[in-house]
C-alpha cells in the first residue's frame, strides 16, 4: 500500500508541475488591485476573467486579502471583466495586451438592486485553502450550529477528534491548541473537556498550521490549530441573537453585540446552554492464565448521561489611541455545572462461558468549572507599511472540581455492598507575557524578533474515601518557558524564503507531595525552522519548509492517579515523562483554478521519546481479576511519514465541495522493561509499523426555494499498534437551513452522527494476560434546530474598515 501511495503522490506533484510550468505562447503579467468605491475597502475573493477574443479561451485570477491580484496570460486581445458578488461589474472590451500590465486600482460600485433583494452578499467558503495554513470559517458551516468547539474541530480539514474528545492533526495527537493566537485560560485544565463544553457559536474561524515558524510557540510536534473568537467589526450598533434546542434535551443561547467608531471597537458575547450527552460503551474480555488457557470471561457494559450546564462571557474594546496606536482589552468567564452517572456492568462467565456473578458499579460524578482570563493588546505602527510592535499580556485562572460517590455490589448479594467516595480539586494559574517587533527591509525584506515567557502552576488534590489502596495524591505541575525569537526573509522575483531560530528555556517541577516525591526538569533548545517558496504562476505555489518542535506531558499524563470508574482498568500517568523532540518536513503544492483549489503535500516527522500507551498487570487483584493499568511512556524513536490532498471545487454556483485525504505510516521503535508483582522482569517490545488514513467530504448545495443543504462524511480506517489495533469506523452529517424574515434571520437544523457509528473501537492483546475488544461512544446521535437573528447587518457583511495584520507582509511569513 505504502508503494502505491507514494507513487501516486509523485505522479501527482510532477503532473501537476508540468501543468503548471507548461508554454502556450508568450506570457505577459497582469496585474492591479480592486476596491470598493466609496469606502476604499479592498475586496477579497473578486474574480478577474480574461476572454481571448479570437479563441475564446479564459484566464484570470482572483484577488487576495488586500484585493491584489497578478497572473500570467498569453499576449493578445481580450474581453475583460471584474466580478463580485453583489457589485456591479467592470468591463473592459475589446483591449490589446501585449506587455505586462498594471490595471492600477479597480473601484467597484454596489449593485444597490442587489443589496436590497440580499440575494447572496461576499460568502466565504466554508474553508480557504492557502499554502501554509487551512482556515475554517465557522460560521458558514450548519453542522455545528449550537454545538462545541469539539464539534467544530472535528469538521476541519486534516483534524480529527475520537470519541474522548482527543484531537489530532494529519493524525497526530501532538498537536498545540491556541485561542486567538496564544495558549488560553479559556480552554481550561483539562483541554479536551473543556472544548466540548466552550460554544461553537463564540468562535469565527480555525486556522490549521502544519509547520510552524520559529515564531510560533515551539509546542506540538503535530502543529498548531489556532481558534480565532467572534469580535464585531461592523460600523455602529449591531448584534445577533441564536436559540437552540435538540435531542438528547440540549437548548441554549447565544447573544452577540457590537459597537464600533472611528475610536473605539465595543465586542460582547453571552452565552447559556444545557446539554445532555449521553454515551455508552462495551468491553469484553478473555483473561488467560500463565500457560494461556482460559481463566475467565468478563463483559463489561457502561451507560452514561453526561449533563452540562453552563454559561460564558466575553466582552472588551479596541481604543484606537492614534491612527497608528491600539489598545485591546477584554475579559472572558466561562462557568459550567455538570453530573455524570456513570453505570458499569461487569458479566462474570467461567472458561466455558457459563455466568458466574454479575457485577454492577455506578460511579456518580458531580464537577463544577470556573475560568477567568484578562488580555491585553498592544498595536503600534510605524509609517512604513508592516513595520509595527505588538505587545500581549494575558493572566488567567481556573478551577475544576469533580466528586464522585462510587457503590460497587455483587447483585444478589447486599453483604458485597462497597462505597467509597472521590474528589479531584485542581486550580490552575497561567500568566503570558509577549512582545514580537516586525521591520521591513527593502522591497521585499523582512526581520522578526520578539520574547514570549509563558508560567504556569496547577495544582491537583485527588482524594479517595476510604483509600484501601492509597490511590490518593496531591500533584503540583510548575512550568516556567521564557522564549526569544528571531527570523528573516525576502523575496526575490517568484522564489522567497524566511529562516528563522527559537530558544526556549524550560523549567519544569512535577511534585507529587502527598508522597514527598519531587521532580524537577530544567532544559533548553534550540528550534530552528526554514521555508522555501516558489511560484511558477499566480495561481501555483510549491513549498518546501523544517522545523522542530517540542511535546511536554501535562495533566493526566503525569498524574498518578486521577479516576476510579471502573476498578480493573485504571488509567494512571507517569510522573517522570520526558518531553519529546520532532524534526518535521513538509513539501508542499497548492494550485488554484477558477472553480477548483488543490494542495497537496508530503511530510515526514521523527520523533525522539515520543509518547506510548502501554498496558500491564498492577500486581492488585478484585475478586481473582487481575487489574490493568494503562499508562503512558517515553519510547526511543516514532518515524511518521504521509501525504494527503485538500481540495475547494465549486462545479455549480448552487453546490460548493470541499474535502481532505490523508494517509500515513506510523513506525515505532523501542522495548519497555518494568519489574511485575511477582518480581520477575517483563520486557515488552513496541517496535511497530502501521499505515492507515481517513478521509472526509463536505458538500453544500442550494436547494429550491434558497434552502441550504449540507452533508458531512468522515471514515477513519483501521490502524494497529504494537498491543492491537482500531478498527475503521465511518460517520455522517446532516444540516438544512433556510432565510426568513427578509433574511434578517435563519432557521437550521442539522443531524450530528446520522448514523449512530461514531465510536472508538478498539482490539487489545497481553499474551498470557488479557485479550479483549471495546468500543466507546462519547456521544450518542443528536438533532439540534437553531434559530438566528441579526439585527444592523446583513447575513455575510463584511466588515468595511480595513483588517489589522498581525503580522503584516506578505502571508509566507505571517502569524496567527
Amino acid at each position: 500500500m505504502n508503494k502505491k501511495i507514494l507513487i501516486s503522490t509523485v505522479t501527482l506533484l510532477l503532473s501537476l508541475m508540468t501543468f503548471a510550468q507548461r508554454q502556450d505562447g508568450p506570457k505577459i503579467t497582469i496585474s492591479g488591485k480592486v476596491m470598493e468605491k466609496g469606502t476604499d475597502f479592498p475586496l477579497e475573493y473578486a474574480t478577474i476573467v480574461f476572454e481571448n477574443t479570437t479563441t475564446k479561451q479564459l484566464s484570470g485570477g482572483i484577488t487576495d486579502e488586500n484585493g491584489n491580484f497578478k497572473f500570467e496570460v498569453p499576449a493578445g486581445r481580450y474581453n475583460a471583466r471584474v466580478e463580485f458578488i453583489s457589485f456591479k461589474t467592470v468591463n473592459l472590451q475589446q483591449k490589446d495586451f501585449r506587455a505586462d500590465t498594471n490595471l492600477g486600482v479597480i473601484q467597484m460600485a454596489a449593485d444597490v438592486a442587489q443589496l436590497n433583494a440580499v440575494e447572496v452578499i461576499a460568502e466565504k467558503s466554508t474553508v480557504e485553502i492557502k499554502l501554509d495554513k487551512r482556515v475554517y470559517n465557522v460560521g458558514k458551516d450548519m453542522i455545528v450550529k449550537g454545538g462545541t468547539i469539539s464539534d467544530v474541530l472535528d469538521n476541519v480539514p486534516s483534524v480529527t477528534v475520537d470519541a474522548e474528545g482527543n484531537v489530532a492533526l494529519r493524525g497526530n495527537e501532538s498537536v498545540k491548541i491556541l485561542i486567538d493566537g496564544r495558549p488560553s485560560g479559556l480552554a481550561g485544565i483539562n483541554i479536551a473537556d473543556a472544548l466540548k463544553l466552550l460554544p461553537a457559536d463564540a468562535v469565527e474561524k480555525v486556522e490549521v498550521i502544519t509547520n510552524p515558524s520559529a515564531r510560533y510557540d515551539a509546542e506540538g510536534g503535530g502543529g498548531i490549530i489556532n481558534i480565532i473568537l467572534r469580535k464585531g467589526k461592523a460600523n455602529g450598533i449591531n448584534g445577533s441573537v441564536l436559540v437552540n434546542a435538540g435531542d438528547p434535551e440540549t437548548y441554549g443561547t447565544s447573544i452577540n453585540l457590537n459597537k464600533k467608531s472611528e475610536d473605539y471597537n465595543l465586542f460582547s458575547n453571552f452565552g447559556y446552554n444545557y446539554r445532555n450527552n449521553p454515551g455508552n460503551s462495551l468491553t469484553d474480555a478473555e483473561y488467560f492464565n500463565n500457560d494461556g488457557t482460559t481463566n475467565r470471561f468478563i463483559n463489561e457494559r457502561r451507560t452514561n448521561d453526561r449533563l452540562s450546564e453552563g454559561f460564558n462571557a466575553n466582552f472588551g474594546i479596541d481604543l484606537n489611541l492614534s491612527k497608528s496606536l491600539v489598545w485591546t482589552n477584554a475579559l472572558t468567564f466561562r462557568e459550567n455545572r455538570g453530573k455524570n452517572p456513570d453505570n458499569v456492568f461487569f458479566y462474570n462467565f467461567d472458561s466455558g462461558f457459563n455466568p458466574t456473578f454479575t457485577r454492577n458499579r455506578l460511579n456518580d460524578q458531580r464537577s463544577d468549572e470556573f475560568s477567568i482570563e484578562y488580555a491585553s493588546n498592544f498595536v503600534k505602527k510605524f509609517k512604513k507599511d508592516g513595520h509595527q510592535f505588538t505587545a500581549d499580556l494575558s493572566f488567567s485562572q481556573n478551577r475544576e472540581n469533580e466528586f464522585a460517590t462510587i457503590t460497587d455490589q455483587i447483585l444478589g448479594d447486599p453483604s458485597s455492598l462497597d462505597s467509597e467516595q472521590t474528589s479531584n480539586l485542581q486550580k490552575q494559574q497561567r500568566n503570558l507575557i509577549q512582545a514580537d517587533y516586525v521591520l521591513p527591509i527593502g522591497k521585499n525584506g523582512r526581520f522578526e524578533a520578539g520574547y514570549r515567557g509563558s508560567f504556569l502552576k496547577n495544582l491537583t488534590d485527588f482524594a479517595v474515601t476510604p483509600d484501601i489502596s492509597n490511590f490518593s495524591n496531591t500533584l503540583e505541575y510548575i512550568e516556567n518557558v521564557n522564549a526569544l525569537y528571531t527570523q528573516y526573509g525576502s523575496k526575490i522575483n517568484k522564489f522567497s524564503y524566511f529562516f528563522g531560530i527559537r530558544f526556549e528555556d524550560s523549567n519544569i517541577e512535577v511534585n507529587s507531595l502527598s508522597r514527598n516525591d519531587f521532580n524537577n526538569k530544567k532544559y533548553n533548545n534550540l528550534f530552528p525552522s526554514a521555508t522555501f517558496n516558489y511560484e511558477f504562476s499566480q495561481s501555483s505555489s510549491l513549498s518546501l519548509s523544517y522545523s522542530k518542535r517540542i511535546n511536554r506531558p501535562r495533566g493526566r499524563f503525569l498524574n498518578p492517579i486521577s479516576t476510579l470508574s471502573s476498578n480493573i482498568n485504571i488509567f494512571q500517568g507517569n510522573p517522570d515523562l520526558d518531553p519529546s523532540l520532532t524534526d518535521a518536513i513538509d513539501l508542499g503544492y497548492l494550485k488554484k483554478w477558477n472553480k477548483l483549489t488543490f494542495n497537496t503535500s508530503a511530510y515526514i516527522n521523527i520523533t525522539n521519546d515520543a509518547f506510548q500507551f502501554i498496558r500491564k498487570e498492577s500486581g492488585l487483584f478484585v475478586e481473582g481479576v487481575p487489574v490493568i493499568l494503562s499508562t503512558p511512556i517515553n519510547l526511543a524513536k516514532e518515524y511518521r511519514a504521509g501525504f494527503e490532498f485538500n481540495l475547494n471545487y465549486t462545479p455549480y454556483k448552487w453546490w460548493r465541495l470541499n474535502g481532505n485525504f490523508n494517509a500515513f505510516r506510523n513506525e515505532t521503535q523501542g522495548n519497555y522493561s518494568y519489574v511485575d508483582f511477582t518480581g520477575n522482569t517483563v520486557t515488552q517490545n513496541f517496535d511497530n509499523v502501521a499505515y492507515t488514513w481517513f478521509t472526509r467530504i463536505n458538500s453544500r448545495i442550494t436547494l429550491p426555494y434558497k434552502i441550504e443543504w449540507q452533508t458531512n462524511g468522515t471514515y477513519n480506517a483501521p490502524q494497529t499498534n504494537a498491543q492491537g489495533r482500531s478498527l475503521g469506523v465511518a460517520s455522517m452529517n446532516l444540516a438544512f437551513s433556510k432565510d426568513i424574515l427578509k433574511d434578517k434571520a435563519t432557521i437550521a437544523l442539522n443531524i450530528s452522527d446520522v448514523f449512530n457509528s461514531r465510536k472508538r473501537i478498539m482490539e487489545t492483546f497481553i499474551p498470557n494476560v488479557v485479550s479483549s475488544y471495546s468500543e466507546m461512544q462519547w456521544r450518542e446521535r443528536q438533532v439540534m434546530l437553531t434559530f438566528t437573528y441579526r439585527f444592523n447587518k446583513q447575513k455575510n457583511e463584511r466588515d468595511r474598515q480595513p483588517r489589522r495584520d498581525d503580522g503584516g507582509g506578505e502571508e509566507y511569513m505571517g502569524r496567527p
